[in-house]
């Protein structure tokens, strides 16, 4: 019904997303009126002046967050997306706020997550406005895209808006994969810590350890650490890592300052916290080989030594007992970051836990594994997503997707998180499409141009149903 007006609306789509994508709206330091910082606000502002712009009633609220809408009716059909995106990473082919074309796709963070399929749906949106009212059609709910601005920390923007706006009867999210998604996986982050204070006569002592301040939610590319080196030989420390990192098959360089202090940087591939399969986790493969040295020297840090027994290298949580699975998949466990501050060492990790798993099990799991001085705290925990399969929303969403694009998929589950999960009657519909590589959160995030369009067509088809 509305695919040739979408088409022919191709530049000005494009367009509209690059402009978005230009803008780096990472979180940062808050401001005044401006909750996550300058840049969040600035998309938020493009956004809205954009839905002016072609025609809808807009409104900022309070710099938390903010809607386009029109429509009339008691009921309210949301969608529901994010502006803000993770920080960029290195190694890009093309700048990561450039919004490059090439080989049919546009190049940048955000590109995928979350930008191109909030700017799909709302020329989705003006496509049905401009179509119900050119042929004098009352649409039977108001339609809202809300554009949250905190969706990869903690969701404060969405939590604001519930506070303080209605609530949609109905509603999907376009951040995560066609045709539809009917469960989420919870949401656990544990922080392990415990306080550092080495013997200053020590052969080895850690001097600082980081990781660039790594999202949990993402799985850390790059990350380093000094060491202090006393009466022993440094190049026989250095033999001995070499060693260790080659027989694992790690990416650590080791580079010597003096001949009492060492660096050693670790190398992985940065992924979605959800997917750390398809990433290399540089955190963990630098604890493991920082343990094992320090046991050279019988030296030992408790933190790392729980590390190495319970954690390791894996991402399933096997090591640690919780490697539970269901019809949404398995447990996933990515190592998001480790630092030493004021002599605090920590460890924080992100878990993705199945639908039929209950997140308290996996607490007590992990309090039951720790042991003094090494204490364990929880942020970020999330309930999962279930609506059923048989539901007349997830129906729809799957048969307006399928019949779009001559297919027969069936819902499916993932293991990230969607503001879909914050509203009730909600689910997370598009903008992957099956068999294609989900680059969310990666170097060289992309959407292809031919994605967006369709994605455009089928949240077109899919307002003008709900």
């Amino acid at each position: 019904m509305f695919d040739n007006i979408i088409e022919n609306q191709e530049n000005e789509i494009i367009n509209s997303l690059q402009e978005l994508i230009k803008v780096p709206s990472v979180n940062q330091m808050p401001e005044v009126s401006m909750p996550f910082g300058k840049s969040a606000n600035e998309a938020l502002e493009k956004m809205l002046e954009l839905g002016q712009s072609l025609g809808f009633r807009t409104k900022n609220v309070d710099g938390y967050c903010g809607y386009i809408e029109f429509g009339e009716g008691d009921k309210l059909l949301g969608i529901i997306g994010h502006l803000d995106v993770v920080p960029e990473g290195e190694n890009w082919t093309y700048p990561p706020f450039s919004a490059t074309i090439a080989d049919g796709k546009i190049y940048g963070r955000g590109a995928i997550d979350d930008k191109g399929p909030v700017i799909a749906s709302l020329y989705a949106m003006k496509v049905v406005k401009d179509y119900c009212e050119s042929h004098k059609i009352k649409l039977n709910k108001r339609v809202r895209l809300i554009l949250g601005l905190n969706e990869e920390n903690n969701w404060k923007c969405i939590e604001y808006y519930k506070t303080h706006e209605e609530i949609p009867s109905i509603g999907f999210s376009p951040d995560a994969n066609f045709p539809c998604i009917y469960a989420e996986k919870g949401i656990l982050s544990p922080i392990l810590q415990m306080t550092y204070t080495p013997d200053s006569n020590a052969n080895l002592i850690l001097k600082s350890i980081d990781c660039n301040n790594n999202p949990l939610n993402v799985v850390p590319k790059i990350s380093s650490c000094v060491l202090s080196v006393n009466s022993i030989d440094i190049n026989e420390v250095i033999s001995l890592l070499e060693k260790f990192i080659n027989e694992n098959k790690f990416k650590i360089d080791i580079q010597k300052f003096d001949d009492y202090t060492l660096k050693l940087t670790s190398y992985g591939v940065q992924a979605h916290s959800a997917h750390p399969d398809l990433g290399v986790n540089s955190v963990s493969r630098l604890i493991v080989t920082l343990n094992y040295i320090f046991n050279k020297y019988n030296l030992s840090i408790p933190l790392f030594e729980f590390f190495n027994t319970y954690i390791g290298t894996g991402y399933d949580g096997y090591k640690l007992g919780i490697n539970f699975s269901d019809e949404s998949g398995a447990l996933t466990l990515n190592v998001g970051r480790v630092s030493l501050e004021n002599n605090l060492l920590k460890i924080g990790m992100n878990l993705r836990i199945p639908i039929n798993t209950a997140i308290s099990e996996i607490k007590d799991i992990f309090l039951e594994k720790i042991y003094e001085p090494i204490e364990c705290n929880f942020i970020g925990e999330k309930a999962p997503l279930y609506v059923s399969k048989d539901s007349k929303l997830v129906t729809t969403l799957c048969e307006i997707f399928n019949n779009k694009t001559n297919s027969n998929f069936g819902p499916i589950a993932i293991g990230g998180a969607t503001y879909a999960r914050a509203f009730p009657n909600c689910v997370s519909f598009g903008a992957n499409v099956p068999g294609q590589k989900d680059m969310c959160h990666q170097t060289d995030e992309f959407i292809s141009i031919d994605n967006l369009i369709l994605a455009t067509k089928i949240y077109a088809e899919a307002i003008f149903e709900l």
